[in-house]
């Protein structure tokens, strides 16, 4: 991975393309570009996403898989699937969904699709912006029941993350209050500068059910469960601990043998 980067993992389905929108909206304010250039943004992202819900798994679940990674003046975002490969053309019986590639060709800088039948496909998209000054093979494999984000430690971690666990949140039905409550507690996990991430990356499991969200953050080192305990606590504001219906540090033997730790918490609405 290189300087920054956001990486998701989700089953193709419509209702996670609202997901990765707000997700890649949040990595877009948090560059500075516009908020003509989010919206474009997030338009060409859905179109990209939509083609996979509708072609790519022909009914069968299998993963939806975007990387974004902005460059000098470039936000380049790939949208891959592994599936039968792209099918160029929207779904008829659904015109809401797939508007198609003439309004990616429209609202992006360049973009390419790679992939044949068998192969799954890839959509390449390449978005330029104004950079500000910053702080700082046919197998679909395994399917993930919920969604899988990675990222680089850094200033983009905060805002994208607001952005999915508040989507997240808004999908499982929680009140306005219990929706902050949620986004208080990305912001904590946030605030993490990585090294207590055992890759180096910024992990997050994410499954949401009905009035619930599931999370689990790691792998991390020894000991950097606790410090992300540590995370939750305000000085002369007691504990966001509390805002969870549940939250502990678990330990798990990685494929290597080592012992890695997670903290997981639960919050209902």
């Amino acid at each position: 991975m290189t300087g920054r980067e956001l990486r998701l993992t989700l089953p193709a389905t419509a209702e996670n393309v609202i997901v990765v929108r707000q997700a890649v909206a949040g990595l877009g304010e948090a560059l500075g570009l516009s908020p003509l250039r989010v919206a474009d943004l997030k338009t060409v992202v859905s179109e990209a996403c939509n083609n996979v819900v509708l072609h790519a798994y022909e009914g069968e679940p299998g993963p939806l898989e975007v990387t974004a990674e902005p460059h000098d003046g470039e936000l380049e975002i790939q949208v891959a699937d592994r599936g039968k490969g792209f099918q160029p053309r929207a779904n008829e019986g659904d015109p809401s969904l797939g508007i198609g590639l003439p309004l990616i060709a429209a609202l992006s800088d360049s973009f390419e699709i790679s992939g044949g039948a068998g192969q799954g496909s890839r959509t390449t998209i390449r978005f330029g912006y104004e950079p500000p000054e910053l702080s700082s093979n046919g197998n679909h494999g395994e399917v993930s029941e919920g969604l899988e984000m990675a990222m680089t430690p850094g200033e983009l971690v905060k805002p994208v993350l607001a952005r999915v666990m508040g989507a997240l949140a808004a999908r499982a039905e929680f009140s306005v209050d219990r929706l902050a409550d949620t986004v208080l507690l990305g912001d904590a996990v946030s605030s993490s500068e990585g090294e207590d991430f055992a890759d180096g990356r910024v992990g997050i499991s994410i499954q949401d059910g009905d009035g619930t969200l599931d999370v689990r953050v790691g792998p991390l080192i020894e000991g950097g469960g606790q410090r992300l305990l540590g995370e939750m606590d305000v000085p002369g504001a007691g504990s966001l601990r509390s805002l969870a219906t549940r939250m502990e540090v678990t330990t798990e033997e990685t494929a290597g043998g080592e012992t890695a730790e997670f903290l997981e918490f639960e919050v209902t609405s």
